[in-house]
């Protein structure tokens, strides 16, 4: 059974091995609350991963050791799992599901691990890991449910009392719930009274509905930008500590992540992965009772893919009102461009792509659909694009 003494001790492990992840004042991130930033996004791997497996290994018996271990992992386990198995001289094999951002991938790799890319999810991966376990002996790493793992999260807890003591709030991505059981139980067993919030992401709310329905609820299928965070069915541990120690978990859809994700990297000049920019998401659209409290907002994880970075940007500009598209259907003769694009020029918005179509269904014969990309200030100013150009007699679509 977890007891505290099992987080000071995992503290005590990791002191050699990890990155310290010194808090971030970030008062412009809300309205309503004190907000700070544990940036595990800068952590050693990228993720606060690495503590709870690095301290899982360290556990491990001298016969597990020599047996090598298994893992599966969306990418931020595994690369924890390959630091910590390598730095101790143990042979490590990674599961991963073959839609893994390549970034994690190859990082794994880079990290000593040998790769098993399986079809489909984690689950899938996760399934995969046990075979291999049973077929070949290997000592199984379970990403997060699994008590000394706990602990080794639980220390991100530890360290947010300890950097800010008089915190009032911390708000924890869940995907498995092995980040937010180690901290909840921490943070309550110091501090019973601080709160602790949890953030799923809309399309892999596992936990939320396990606690609704109070028992482990397995969903029919996730999707998700926070791969981090996309577990169909939460661990029996997790589960557990976080029906005790939780306040409360909620979600937060798709363009909200994006947002934040956004507004972390160009006012705070910090890249986070989906999962890590959903307590931030919580936080910036006023998802939880945090008005007034001095609040903790844990940034787990920082390894986004490069490509979808680019997709996520395009998203959260488009969330805040900073990138439109527009379609309309315009008389296909001389002049009709120039009067669209005289509007968005005298508005102050710069069009980005024009593009016409012919072929498209449309009210007039002669006419055509326009489609136009624009760079707006935000959701105001694009409803202003759109009253003016319907004033020119122009039908949006």
């Amino acid at each position: 059974m977890l007891e505290l003494q099992n987080f000071y001790n995992a503290q005590r492990v990791l002191k050699s091995i990890l990155r310290t992840t010194n808090l971030l004042h970030t008062p412009k991130l809300s309205t309503e609350c004190d907000v700070y930033i544990k940036p595990e996004c800068l952590q050693k791997t990228g993720s606060f991963k690495l503590r709870g497996a690095y301290y899982k290994i360290s556990q491990l018996s001298d016969e597990e050791k020599a047996r090598g271990v298994v893992a599966c992992s969306a990418g931020n386990h595994a690369q924890g799992v390959a630091l910590g198995a390598t730095s101790m001289g143990i042979k490590s094999l990674i599961c991963l599901p073959e839609g893994a951002p390549i970034s994690k991938v190859e990082a794994t790799r880079r990290l000593g691990a040998e790769i098993c890319l399986v079809p489909g999810i984690y689950d899938d991966a996760y399934a995969r890991a046990l075979q291999l376990r049973d077929e070949n002996g290997y000592t199984f790493v379970h990403p997060f449910d699994d008590e000394n793992v706990i602990a080794g999260q639980g220390t991100v807890g530890l360290e947010v009392l300890e950097q800010l003591p008089d915190a009032q709030a911390v708000v924890v991505p869940v995907g498995g719930g092995g980040l937010i059981s180690g901290v909840a139980y921490a943070l309550k067993a110091v501090r019973p009274d601080i709160k602790v919030f949890g953030v799923q992401a809309a399309g892999a709310a596992s936990m939320v509905e396990s606690i609704a329905r109070q028992k482990r609820t397995t969903l029919e299928k996730v999707s998700t930008i926070a791969d981090g965070l996309a577990v169909k069915e939460p661990g029996e541990i997790t589960y557990d500590l976080c029906s005790r120690y939780v306040d409360e978990i909620i979600s937060v859809g798709e363009d909200e992540i994006c947002s934040a994700i956004l507004r972390l990297l160009e006012e705070e000049k910090m890249v986070v992965e989906g999962a890590g920019a959903a307590s931030i998401a919580a936080v910036m659209f006023n998802k939880l009772p945090l008005k007034g409290l001095k609040t903790v907002c844990i940034a787990s994880g920082g390894n986004i893919d490069v490509n979808i970075l680019n997709r996520v940007i395009s998203r959260g500009l488009a969330k805040d009102g900073r990138l439109c598209n527009i379609e309309m259907e315009l008389p296909d003769k001389p002049g009709s461009l120039v009067k669209v694009s005289s509007v968005i020029a005298r508005l102050g918005a710069n069009i980005l792509s024009v593009h016409h179509d012919r072929t498209a269904n449309r009210r007039e014969v002669n006419a055509c659909i326009l489609h136009i990309t624009a760079e707006t200030k935000n959701a105001h100013h694009v409803e202003l694009i759109k009253e003016a150009l319907s004033k020119e007699g122009l039908k949006i679509l």
